[in-house]
This record gives structure tokens, C-alpha cells and sequence, in this order.
């Protein structure tokens, strides 16, 4: 891309702070104190455990399917989730988490062995991944951070973790470390705005994923599964 010039910037910037009433032009933007955040007391002093419960009891609210396992038993109940669901295609994010918490001979050789394609998210395969996300059944990947307060996953895009896998499969299921769960959504944003203020790439797609698509826009009336996932599963397993 062609780099240009700025004309009259000082000028223009000038006249919208004289609008704003402003004498000066900030360099910056003003630091807010509030005297009330509330946000920051809602389910603080909690436990992790108590946050799981939480988690857990909002579960039932967003119609999503729980389970909670160990590392040894994850593969035992990601294989019973995806058969509740109706079995593959199967696709998952490009994540080495899958290799690190021991999926990788469920998802490679014992699926595949049984007729269940599973299909990996790859950035040199281009919009290929698309077309295999929207035939896939079932879409699995691991959840960033997660709110207790609302049972939402938060999830990172990136070139080896496509969206379009938590999205576009006829079902969702994501998989919660359990240090990855925090009260609420003030957590997630603060560490996202530490990641910025380090200096950290962010990611160009942070998606806040919370149970199976719905709707409740014709006279407040729920319905489930509508422009994406119609049932989606958690499994929180304890970390490695």
C-alpha cells in the first residue's frame, strides 16, 4: 500500500476540540475514575470451584450440554459427546492443546478408524477450510477464557484457529481448562487490555460464544439453534 500525506491536520483536529470545548488537543485519552464499579465486586472472592458450580448451574439456562472430566478421562468423554451429537464430520482448530491434553490418537487414529472424518483447520488450505467447516457436524475447539456469570467461551481467531469451526458445523463443542475460567466479562476485557498495553498482537477476531445459536427477537420467545450450532457441549477438564 502507497504511504500518503496529511494535509491540515492540526488545523482540522483544532477545530473539533474547539467544538468539543477544548482549548487543547489531547495526545491521549483522559483517565476515567468512577465512583462506582460494580463490576469489579460481581462474584469476586469466589473459588474456582464455586465458579465452576456457577458456570455450571448457567449451563442449564443456555440449553448447552456439561461435562467436567480429568485429563485422563477427556478422551473418553469427548468421544461420548461427539456421539451424543450424532458422530462426524468432525473438525477442530489447528491447536497444539489437542496434542497436550492426549486427543490426538482419538482425533487421528481412533475416530478415523471407526468412519468418523475429522478434518484439522489449515491456513494453507485457504477458503478449502470453509467448505469443510460447513460440512462437518460437529466443531470442537478450546475456549480462550470462560465466564462463569454467562457460561460464554471466549475464543481467539488466528490463521490455525479459523472462526468459522466454532460456527459453521451443525453442532459446537469446546473444551474449558479450568484456569481459564473467570467471573465474568470484565476479566476477559482486562486481559485483552493488557495485551495491548504490552504491546502483544491481538488477535483480529475475539469471539464471545455463549451455548447453541438462538433467538429471542419475535415476542421474547426463545428459540434455540437458528443461524449456527443448534446444540453445543462444554467439557471443563482439570489442567495438566
Amino acid at each position: 500500500m502507497m504511504s500518503g500525506t496529511i494535509q491540515n491536520r492540526e488545523q482540522f483536529l483544532a477545530k473539533v476540540a474547539g467544538r468539543l470545548g477544548r482549548s487543547s488537543i489531547l495526545s491521549s485519552a483522559p483517565k476515567r475514575e468512577y465512583k462506582y464499579q460494580p463490576q469489579h465486586k460481581t462474584l469476586a472472592g469466589k473459588t474456582m470451584d464455586e465458579l465452576v458450580e456457577i458456570f455450571k448451574e448457567h449451563c442449564e439456562r443456555i440449553h448447552t450440554d456439561y461435562y467436567q472430566t480429568t485429563t485422563s478421562g477427556l478422551q473418553d468423554t469427548l468421544k461420548a459427546a461427539i456421539n451424543k451429537f450424532g458422530g462426524g464430520p468432525v473438525m477442530i482448530t489447528k491447536d497444539h492443546r489437542f496434542d497436550d491434553f492426549g486427543l490426538r490418537g482419538l482425533l487421528s487414529e481412533k475416530l478415523p478408524a471407526n468412519g468418523c472424518e475429522v478434518f484439522e483447520w489449515n491456513p494453507e488450505l485457504g477458503d478449502q477450510n470453509i467448505s469443510l467447516a460447513e460440512k462437518s457436524n460437529v466443531g470442537i475447539t478450546f475456549s480462550e477464557i470462560t465466564l462463569a456469570e454467562s457460561a460464554t467461551v471466549v475464543l481467539f481467531a488466528s490463521p490455525e484457529k479459523g472462526r468459522s469451526v466454532s460456527l459453521l458445523p451443525t453442532t459446537y463443542i469446546a473444551i474449558i481448562p479450568k484456569s481459564s475460567i473467570v467471573p465474568r466479562m470484565t476479566q476477559a476485557a482486562q486481559f485483552i487490555r493488557e495485551a495491548v498495553k504490552n504491546g502483544e498482537a491481538v488477535p483480529s477476531s475475539i469471539n464471545f460464544v455463549t451455548g447453541p445459536s438462538n433467538s429471542a427477537d419475535i415476542e421474547m420467545n426463545l428459540v434455540v439453534g437458528v443461524h449456527g450450532p443448534i446444540k453445543a457441549a462444554y467439557i471443563v477438564v482439570e489442567d495438566q
